[in-house]
């Protein structure tokens, strides 16, 4: 154990109206509990963290316990994997909610120099680096690995302009992927079917074996998260680019 918790608030705010409340707030909780060493501080912010949100608490008191956890030792990218694996047990919306909050304790915007630090700082998941399939999309495309578990996922960032050909996910069964808009604005459209923008929390659910393309508004980054859904016999086959004049033509 690296440090101790000491906490005041309870008396500092209750100890005249309910001393009882506030003893047990600073004395037993985070006197006692929160000082036990079976489990170490960093670990403990993580739990409390995941509890709030379990509980549907994203108040100040979830504020807090987010500070508390930086002063420990959870890094941006710690947290964001927190979050977005509690949300999926918990719900999506306290995800966001929680994102809310955590995106102003790491605040930890640094120098704007290009167009790709100021949108990197209008997002909470990094951009990660140029895509490995970027053969298979017009523009530049970035790829960042959020998840390598039993559910890998990704957050796929496009400048303005960029979009990837059209392709299909292919599967024998099941199979398919979901989209999550995380910043921007972009498009997500199936063959022969109108355009849907994605805006931040927009969720995209992509059928197995249906012909799409996905990608950026023309005049906007954008990015989103790509979940791979699991399946028999699956694979992704690239097609031809999206027509020039058609892309063009979204607003």
């Amino acid at each position: 154990m690296t440090g101790k918790i000491v906490q005041t608030a309870g008396r500092d705010q209750l100890g005249g109206f309910a001393p009882e409340f506030a003893h047990l707030n600073d004395d037993v909780l985070f006197g006692e509990v929160w000082n036990e060493e079976a489990i170490d501080l960093k670990t403990k912010c993580i739990i409390t963290v995941v509890s709030l949100m379990a509980s549907g608490i994203t108040d100040s008191s979830l504020t807090y316990h987010l500070q508390n956890a930086k002063a420990n030792g959870v890094t941006k990218e710690e947290i964001a994997a927190v979050i977005t694996h509690t949300a999926m047990y918990t719900g999506w919306p306290k995800g966001w909610a929680a994102f809310r909050l955590a995106k102003e304790v790491w605040n930890e915007a640094g120098p704007e120099t290009t167009a790709k630090d100021r949108y990197q700082n209008t997002i909470f998941f990094p951009i990660g680096e140029p895509n490995p399939y970027g053969q298979f999309f017009v523009g530049q495309s970035y790829l960042a690995q959020l998840s390598d578990g039993p559910l890998p996922f990704f957050n796929v960032t496009f400048e303005p302009g960029c979009r990837n050909n059209w392709h299909v996910h292919s599967a024998k069964n099941g199979g398919g992927q979901m989209l999550v808009g995380t910043g921007g604005r972009g498009y997500y459209q199936e063959w022969g079917k109108e355009p849907i923008e994605i805006l931040p929390g927009t969720v995209i659910n992509i059928p197995a074996n249906v012909k799409h393309w996905h990608g950026a508004a023309p005049d906007s980054w954008f990015s989103h998260l790509a979940f791979e859904i699991e399946g028999e016999e699956t694979g992704t086959e690239w097609l031809e680019p999206v027509a020039a004049d058609a892309y063009e033509a979204l607003k």
